[in-house]
C-alpha cells in the first residue's frame, strides 16, 4: 500500500449550495483500501461523494483526490479527474437504448479513446473481470439488477481508476445479489484500487468488515462496529 493517500481531506467543509452539510472533515484513503461511508438519509453522504467527483465545489479546507486539488478544480478539469476514478450508482445509470458493449464503448469514446481494437479489447477485459463476458450483446432490460450493476462496475473500471466511489451500489438489489456485488468489489480492492462505498446496509458491513466512516450531526468520524 502506497504511503501517499489517494484521497485526502483536511478541515474540509462540504456544502450543498449555500447550506453547510458537513464541517471539519478529515479523511485519508490509501491505494487498496476499502472504506464504508454510512449515515442516515440527509446526513451528508451523497454531498461528500459529489464533492469528491467534482459535482459540488469544495469551498473551504484542503482536498486532494487522484492527484487533483479539489479547491482549485476548474470545470474543464473535471473530465480529467473522473478519468482517474470510477463511479458506481445505486440505479446503474446504463443507457437503455444500446447494448452492454455499446454502453462501455460510449464511455471509452467520451474519455478520448480512438483505437477500435484497443477499445474492443478493453471492453472484453472489464466484462470478463465482472463475470459478464458473454453478455455484451444484451440490452440492459434483458439483464437482472445484479447483472446491470456488474456492467456498471465494469464501466467504472474502463479507465483503470485509482479510486472507485460507490453510492449505495447494492441499494436496489436483493440480499443474495448484494453479497455477490460485495465479493466483486472486495476482489477489485484487493487488486490495489481504493474503494469508498456509501451504504445503509449494515448487514453487509458486518459480513464484510472494513474501516467505516460515519456522517452524523454535521461531522464525519471513524465508527467502530459495535456502535453502528
Amino acid at each position: 500500500m502506497s504511503n501517499t493517500p489517494i484521497l485526502q481531506l483536511q478541515e474540509a467543509s462540504i456544502f450543498q449550495r449555500e447550506h453547510l452539510v458537513l464541517s471539519d472533515v478529515n479523511v485519508e484513503i490509501y491505494h487498496g483500501q476499502f472504506v464504508y461511508l454510512i449515515g442516515q438519509t440527509g446526513s451528508g453522504k451523497s454531498s461528500l461523494l459529489k464533492t469528491l467527483y467534482g459535482d459540488l465545489p469544495l469551498k473551504s479546507g484542503v482536498g486532494n483526490i487522484c492527484g487533483h486539488d479539489l479547491k482549485s478544480l476548474k470545470d474543464k478539469d473535471i473530465p480529467f479527474l473522473r478519468r482517474k476514478m470510477g463511479i458506481v450508482f445505486q440505479d446503474f445509470q446504463l443507457l437503455t437504448d444500446r447494448t452492454v458493449s455499446d454502453n462501455l464503448l460510449f464511455v471509452l469514446k467520451a474519455t478520448g479513446w480512438k483505437d477500435k481494437k484497443k477499445m474492443e479489447a478493453k471492453i472484453n477485459e472489464v466484462l470478463e473481470k465482472v463475470g459478464m463476458a458473454t453478455k455484451g450483446f444484451k440490452m440492459p432490460y434483458q439483464l437482472s439488477g445484479g447483472e446491470q450493476q456488474r456492467v456498471a462496475i465494469a464501466r467504472a473500471l474502463l479507465n483503470d481508476p485509482e479510486l472507485i466511489l460507490a453510492d449505495e451500489p447494492t441499494g436496489n438489489l436483493d440480499p443474495g445479489t448484494s453479497e455477490e456485488i460485495m465479493i466483486l468489489l472486495k476482489q477489485i480492492s484487493e487488486n490495489g484500487r481504493a474503494i469508498l462505498m456509501a451504504t445503509h446496509d449494515y448487514s453487509l458491513i458486518l459480513k464484510f468488515p472494513n474501516q467505516t466512516l460515519k456522517c452524523e450531526d454535521g461531522k464525519v468520524f471513524m465508527a467502530v462496529q459495535s456502535s453502528l
